[in-house]
């Protein structure tokens, strides 16, 4: 396949302008290593993992793939403690608490992403992976400056021109232009404003415009004519997600799998009420009555350890009450295939919709 514009192949070694976003408790290695086989990237999102965990992970995946891999961080900044906040989040929760039998008093579970720290850059020095991807920004300068002595190049998510220019002044080697219908957590970190976030149609052609790096679109591109769109647009390459969700290499609950299947272009909304941070998933109960956006919600990551019970309570249940069911606004243009299979289909796809222009 031959591409107009290759600094994304050539920046990252691959052949294929896709990559896989690092869906943090849906995607696997699994995933990663077929997408980076079929010529595209694979991600690895650390958040699910611990340090020692991920250095596992990863040595397994090098044992399966030579092809370049991306490993994904978030680079938020950790609340300070606030246990009114808190009390006042649980006591908004106590009445499904009682409806479903449980003590609204009860311990709850330590839930929450670590941003990218010492720990975190120690790992990346000693698996040299060939990309590094941030989610909410960048890290502190030191050890942004240690991960780019690595070798890795540098990626990281931008939702608005401001933030993609931001980025380029801090040093990134692409940027990936997030537009409003991407599933999953916003990659936002100038302007927590949700009112103002803007579609991937008009926000890829002006960070093509205000940036010199390469740009990387993501947000409703499940099918080849996306990719082709995102191309047309001045894009060198895009990321997909909620595609990749439905693949057998996804792990996800039967509850996130069936929402997915009846998802609309009109059925998701972002809502900050699992994690404390907005997210783009299919609506359910908790965001309707709760949110979708609620002042109550404690900071990221935060929120999520008082619907932890809940969600293990009626998960089993087949009930998605209190699941968070990520995607995007362009879920059922989506295939259903293998994820190595979907990336060169993706392809494929994007290359004869441009013939077809």
């Amino acid at each position: 396949m031959r591409w107009n514009d290759n600094r994304v192949l050539e920046l990252f070694n691959i052949e294929l302008p896709i990559l896989q976003a690092p869906m943090a408790g849906a995607s696997t290695p699994e995933m990663a290593v077929a997408v980076s086989e079929a010529g595209g990237l694979g991600s690895i999102p650390s958040a699910q993992y611990s340090a020692e965990q991920l250095l596992e992970i990863m040595a397994s995946v090098r044992d399966r793939t030579r092809r370049p891999i991306n490993i994904n961080f978030f680079a938020h900044a950790m609340p300070d403690p606030d246990p009114a906040g808190d009390m006042r989040w649980r006591a908004k929760l106590a009445p499904y608490y009682v409806e479903v039998g449980l003590d609204p008093a009860c311990p709850l579970p330590v839930t929450g992403r670590k941003p990218f720290d010492e720990t975190s850059c120690e790992v990346v020095e000693a698996y040299r992976p060939e990309v590094v991807s941030f989610h909410f920004g960048l890290p502190p300068a030191d050890l942004l400056d240690r991960v780019k002595a690595t070798g890795a190049k540098i990626v990281s998510s931008a939702t608005t021109v401001a933030e993609a220019v931001w980025l380029e002044e801090h040093g990134v080697d692409a940027v990936i232009a997030m537009g409003f219908e991407a599933g999953g957590h916003r990659g936002n970190f100038l302007d927590m404003d949700m009112a103002t976030q803007v579609g991937t149609m008009a926000l890829v052609p002006q960070v093509v415009d205000a940036v010199r790096v390469p740009v990387i679109a993501a947000g409703g591109i499940s099918d080849g004519r996306g990719v082709a769109a995102a191309l047309v647009l001045g894009a060198a390459a895009v990321q997909c997600g909620t595609a990749y969700l439905f693949s057998p290499e996804a792990k996800i609950p039967a509850v996130h799998r069936a929402a997915l299947m009846n998802a609309r272009d009109d059925n998701t909304a972002i809502t900050n009420v699992f994690t404390g941070r907005p997210a783009r998933g299919v609506m359910n109960r908790v965001m309707r009555e709760v949110g979708p956006l609620s002042d109550l919600a404690p900071a990221f990551p935060t929120a999520g350890s008082a619907l932890a019970p809940l969600r293990s309570n009626r998960e089993p249940a087949g009930v998605d009450d209190f699941t968070n069911l990520w995607s995007g606004q362009a879920a059922k243009l989506a295939e259903r295939l293998p994820a190595g299979e979907l990336t060169v289909s993706l392809a494929r796809g994007a290359q004869q919709a441009l013939e077809r222009i």
